[in-house]
C-alpha cells in the first residue's frame, strides 16, 4: 500500500509540475504572480503535499520564489540568473553541435527535417506557440544527433529561465523566420559536417536574445526583480 501511495503521489507531483511550468513558462502566470498551495491544490483535486513538491522542484529551477511566512510568487526575471543560465547551455549545446558534426546519428536526421518542415507550417500559421514549442524540440533533438541525449535535460534546466524571455520575444513572423533560418543553417552544418560553421551560427542563434532582453528589460521593467 505504501508504494502504490508513493506512485500515486510522485504522479500527482509531475502532473502539477508541468502543468504549472507550463503555466509559468508561457507567461500565463506573470512575473510576480502570487501563487497558493491550497488553491492548487483545490484546483487539482489533490492533498497539499504533492503540490509542495511540485512547489520546491518550481522553485530549484528558479521559478518560483518560496518565501516563509510570505506569499510565494512567480519568480521575477533576474538578468543575473539569465546570464548564468545562457553561460551554462552555450557551453553545454556548442560541445553538442560539435560532437555531431563530427560524429552524427544519421538516423535523427529525418526528425531533424520534420522539425524544420513543421516549424515553416507554424511560421505560416503565425502560430507562435506552436513554433515556441519546435523550436524547444528541435534543441533535444541536436542532442540526440549528437548521441548525448543526456545533455538536453541539462540544457532544458538552463533554459527555464530564458524561455518565458523567448515567448515574449516570438510575437511577430519575422522573428520566427530568423529562429528557422538559424535551424535550416545548422542542420545543413552538421550534414556537411561542418563544426566550425555550426558553432558559429549557434553563437549566432544563442546571441539574437541580447537586445531582446535588454528590450524585454526596458518596456516590462516590472517583471524583473532589479
Amino acid at each position: 500500500m505504501a508504494s502504490t501511495e508513493t506512485v500515486d503521489r510522485v504522479t500527482s507531483t509531475d502532473r502539477i509540475f508541468e502543468e504549472l511550468y507550463a503555466r509559468i513558462v508561457g507567461l500565463d502566470l506573470l512575473p510576480g504572480t502570487k501563487i497558493s498551495e491550497t488553491d492548487v491544490a483545490k484546483s487539482f483535486g489533490y492533498s497539499r503535499q504533492p503540490v509542495r513538491e511540485a512547489f520546491t522542484r518550481l522553485a530549484n529551477l528558479n521559478l518560483l520564489l518560496i518565501r516563509p511566512q510570505r506569499a510565494t510568487i512567480v519568480r521575477p526575471f533576474s538578468r543575473d540568473l539569465i546570464a548564468n543560465a545562457r553561460f551554462v547551455r552555450a557551453a553545454i549545446e556548442l560541445e553538442v553541435v560539435r560532437n555531431a558534426a563530427q560524429s552524427r546519428d544519421v538516423a535523427v536526421d529525418a526528425d531533424l527535417k520534420s522539425s524544420l518542415r513543421a516549424q515553416q507550417d507554424a511560421i505560416a500559421a503565425e502560430d507562435t506557440k506552436a513554433f515556441h514549442d519546435l523550436d524547444y524540440d528541435f534543441h533535444r533533438l541536436l542532442c540526440l544527433s549528437a548521441r548525448r541525449p543526456f545533455a538536453f535535460d541539462l540544457i532544458a534546466t538552463n533554459k527555464a529561465q530564458v524561455d518565458r524571455l523567448c515567448v515574449l520575444s516570438l510575437t511577430s513572423t519575422e522573428a520566427m523566420e530568423t529562429l528557422y533560418a538559424d535551424h535550416k543553417a545548422l542542420v545543413q552544418a552538421l550534414q556537411e559536417e561542418d563544426a566550425g560553421v555550426a558553432e558559429l551560427v549557434l553563437r549566432q542563434h544563442l546571441n539574437r536574445l541580447d537586445p531582446i532582453i535588454d528590450a524585454i528589460y526596458t518596456t516590462h521593467r516590472t517583471y524583473f526583480d532589479e
